[in-house]
């Protein structure tokens, strides 16, 4: 196997004395691994940077063995790994790919979204410029993983109009009316999912908790625990900027 192509960097784990290996993004390809030589020395370690643009060579002499990789550096995102809450979106965006997306099937669609959305972190002054970009992400992968949820019709009434809450057992939507009898056991359902639109911090958040629950309920699952702490400190951050 061989094959050129530009690629986000998504994590990367020690292996050996000075190797990594490393999970990037493809459009093409979607999620692959690969041993980077020297990925620890001083010249490699500010290219494998999450979040970080790259052109990748990656060569192996059969599908089942572990690709090695040349990479090159084409867009840095380090300097945002001085500002708290673009790095926390980062780490935890990147930490999610890498985490929910099967090896080697492609997902154009979300391979787009996420380097759209890491444009956004690095470009906007504040969460409340990406963050929605963030939330729609998340519903995406959802989607794309078979988890989509249902946000167009209430799920008891069938109205299209009204609606602000979802169940956190099927995923779908519910009206105001319906929600009513229900209330403290639905989450909330933010405006900006059903109409567009800016959204300020607090619908963000909400937002949030919305594909949180179902990220970590049908797709992080067993490995939750590390993946749980980028998230926390996302929300945290999200939290103390909105006061």
């Amino acid at each position: 196997m061989r094959l050129t192509t530009p690629a986000i960097i998504l994590s990367l784990r020690q292996h050996g004395e000075h190797g990594a290996v490393v999970r990037m993004m493809t459009p093409g390809a979607g999620l692959q691994a690969a041993y980077v030589r020297g990925a620890r020395g001083r010249r490699m370690r500010p290219v494998l940077i999450a979040g970080n643009l790259v052109e990748v060579r990656l060569s192996a002499r059969s599908e089942e063995q572990l690709a090695h990789a040349e990479i090159e550096l084409t867009h840095s995102r380090a300097p945002l790994l001085a500002e708290p809450l673009p790095a926390a979106a980062i780490e935890w965006v990147s930490a999610l790919t890498a985490t929910a997306l099967p090896e080697g099937q492609p997902y154009p669609r979300l391979h787009d979204a996420l380097d759209g959305l890491l444009a956004a972190i690095e470009a906007a002054p504040a969460a409340s410029g990406w963050g929605a970009a963030l939330v729609l992400y998340e519903l995406m992968l959802l989607a794309e993983l078979g988890f989509g949820l249902d946000l167009e019709q209430c799920a008891m009434s069938g109205a299209a109009g009204d609606l602000v809450a979802v169940s956190p057992r099927s995923g779908r939507a519910v009206s105001r009316a319906e929600a009513a009898p229900f209330a403290g056991k639905l989450l909330p359902l933010p405006r900006f999912l059903v109409e567009g639109g800016a959204a300020g911090l607090p619908d963000i958040i909400d937002g949030l908790a919305l594909t949180g629950h179902f990220l970590m309920r049908d797709v992080v699952t067993d490995r939750a625990a590390p993946i749980g702490e980028a998230r926390a400190r996302l929300v945290e951050r999200m939290e103390r900027a909105a006061g």
